[in-house]
């Protein structure tokens, strides 16, 4: 057989060489150091045998892969150190029945049917014993077995294996890997790839968390225990990944929304539904009322539709039949079917359609908060950033081609004044474009529309110097779209909001103006969302924060906490001379000491506290303590409201 190596040489091998025996052959020094090898793009182990003709890089552990081969043999140990834990217990290690164990984002897991409840204070055990198996340096071996004896090895024992084996088309290779001896080790059914052996396992991993699986993810099938863990090449690596687990639970917005007092779901009114507490009804106020006035700057005009519509409506937009399992129950109103609005866009065009446009109605812009209703699946809710009803910063841009770019350059710009006033910086745009050439049945063919439009999104791109990447195959079926990417708390990059050009529903609206040259002309509509739904942009916003609002978006953006009760009265008059100022302020005139009452403003992370005693009486003066500021300051009440107010004015 022949590889071809990186840098072009041929490399003659014994047919059923491994990328082992290749590294062997190109020197010493890299067989030693090999963990395995890319083979014609696919990633492979130095036990795999290559294919006849290869285009082969053998990879070290300095390499990026390595990280997904000890991921996977490390779900491999696991396996192995349950069954041991078992085997303790008086099991035979058959009895703990194994499904799956792939390899994940920055880990692994493994589905396992017990004989009794794996529990969470197992895992300090299994953990102890696959760090055993890992020090002991068990070598990994490869084989293929026949269908029938395959069949043969789980028959009776292993209803999972056993599936999997028979599900596999005739064709399919059947590999096993054994790691260790028949007297301390473990074999089995994987396509691999794995590191060679198991001394080639990093130390630092962690099993992090144990959960319910149903056996291929149907709810009519066994329930399994899924154990997950994580791994990373370095120590470092590792410690900053479970710090960044910590400070996500700390900054969950679904933790801080009952902490804070900001939301809550009850189960009486429905999942998915979220009730808004007054706090957190008066931020997301606050923030449709900073949208409002932006988007009055900025020409749009705001209208209200209802939240529910007939079904012709949404066979017309082609929510009907191609978005229905996403909608929820048709309701029968005197014989018709309506249904709760899962988009605000058909109705926006039916209100374009009331009256006849001509081009110098054009750009017309329609805005609305519209709350939606879509039937998501309860396993995928979570709180505010997946709902089943929510509140979208939704508009529309009715335009013609022609003010297509300058329609996007200005809701680019709108998108950089709405996140820098929130102080949010670390955001990008991705367009997504069509896949004419593989997914032809979602595209069509190119055309003028496809071609026109991503011309003109690209040159608002650039008009503006927005940052941005590029998605083939992530486009709508009725347009190219730019969604604003962000980084959640855990690092991963995740979808905020969405504009989406569409050349096609309008046809299908019927909506059209009068060009210049009195004929009849097709708009382009822009679907345009600048927070995206306030529910998501809240609940980003709130781990963004961790709480810690601004100034002028908390609900109380001071507490006056009196020293003893005779200074009750002073704190009365500063809290009268701040509300007369539009300054939202509270006194804590509870019987608790001074010391207790500032711990308790600060757990609820109020920006200010103003401590009052005789001193702040006779001066006409507060001692102001501020959140994440060492330094306490006393300023005369005059001059502190100044100062909230400017802050306020300056949303900073």
């Amino acid at each position: 057989m022949n590889a071809v190596l990186p840098d072009g040489r041929n490399l003659e091998l014994k047919p059923g060489a491994t990328a082992a025996d290749a590294a062997q052959a190109i020197g010493p020094g890299l067989a030693k150091a090999a963990i395995g090898a890319i083979v014609n793009g696919e990633l492979y182990d130095l036990l795999k045998p290559l294919p006849p003709h290869a285009e082969l890089r053998i990879l070290t552990e300095k390499d990026p892969e390595y990280a997904q081969l000890f991921r996977h043999t490390l779900a491999h140990v696991m396996a192995q150190a349950v069954r041991e834990l078992y085997t303790e217990r008086g099991y035979r290690p058959e009895e703990v029945k194994l499904a799956i164990g792939p390899v994940i984002e920055n880990g692994f897991y493994y589905d396992m049917d017990a004989p009794e409840p794996i529990r969470e204070e197992d895992l300090p055990i299994i953990e102890e014993k696959m760090r055993r198996i890992v020090a002991a340096n068990l070598p990994l071996k490869r084989f293929v077995l026949p269908r029938e004896e395959a069949l043969k090895r789980y028959a009776g024992i292993d209803p999972y294996k056993t599936e999997l084996i028979q599900d596999l088309p005739e064709s399919e290779e059947l590999s096993f890997y054994a790691q260790g001896d028949d007297t301390y080790g473990f074999t089995d059914l994987c396509r691999g790839p794995h590191v060679p052996s198991t001394g080639r396992i990093p130390p630092h991993f962690k099993l992090t968390g144990i959960a319910g699986a149903y056996w291929r993810g149907d709810s009519s099938r066994p329930m399994l225990q899924r154990i997950y863990g994580v791994a990373f090449r370095t120590k470092e690596e590792l410690e900053h990944y479970l710090w960044q687990q910590e400070e996500a639970k700390r900054r969950d917005h679904r933790r801080l929304g009952q902490a804070l007092e900001l939301f809550t779901i009850s189960e009486e009114v429905g999942k998915g539904l979220p009730l808004w507490l007054p706090r957190g009804a008066f931020i997301r106020r606050q923030m449709e009322d900073y949208m409002y006035q932006k988007e009055q700057e900025h020409g749009y005009h705001y209208v209200y539709t209802p939240h529910i519509a007939n079904a012709r409506l949404y066979y017309t937009s082609g929510h009907l039949p191609y978005y229905k399992d996403d909608m929820y129950a048709p309701i029968e109103i005197e014989g018709e079917e309506y249904y709760l609005k899962p988009m605000n866009c058909p109705h926006h065009h039916m209100i374009y359609k009331a009256r006849p446009k001509s081009y110098r109605d054009l750009p017309l812009r329609l805005a609305e908060f519209g709350t939606v209703y879509r039937f998501e699946l309860s396993g995928t809710l979570s709180g505010l950033t997946r709902a089943r009803g929510f509140t979208q910063n939704d508009a529309h841009i009715y335009c013609s081609r022609a003010q297509v770019t300058e329609e996007f350059i200005r809701v680019i710009q709108l998108f950089d004044e709405v996140y820098k006033d929130f102080g949010i910086s670390d955001y990008w745009f991705r367009l997504s474009l069509p896949d004419f050439e593989n997914n032809p049945e979602k595209f069509g063919e190119e055309n003028d529309n496809w071609r026109d439009s991503i011309k003109a999104i690209r040159a608002a791109l650039e008009e503006t110097g927005a940052k941005y990447v590029e998605g083939i195959g992530e486009a709508t079926f009725y347009g190219p779209k730019l969604d604003v990417q962000i980084r959640s708390v855990l690092g991963k990059e995740e979808t905020i909001a969405t504009n989406q050009l569409d050349f096609i529903v309008p046809e299908r609206f019927g909506l059209e103006f009068t060009n210049e040259k009195g004929e009849k002309e097709t708009p382009v509509v822009i679907h345009r969302a600048i927070m995206g739904s306030f529910d998501r942009f809240f609940a980003f916003y709130l781990e963004h924060t961790a709480g810690d609002f601004p100034l002028w978006l908390s609900p109380i953006q001071a507490v006056i906490v009196p020293i003893a009760d005779r200074h009750l009265e002073y704190a009365q008059k500063v809290a009268a001379e701040m509300r007369k100022n539009r300054l939202r302020v509270e006194i804590d005139d509870r019987s608790e000491r001074m010391n207790a009452k500032i711990r308790d403003a600060e757990l609820q992370k109020i920006p200010l506290i103003l401590v009052v005693g005789d001193k702040e009486a006779e001066a006409g003066t507060v001692n102001v303590r501020e959140r994440h500021v060492k330094e306490q300051r006393t300023l005369a009440v005059a001059a502190l409201i100044e100062e909230m107010k400017a802050r306020v004015e300056a949303r900073k």
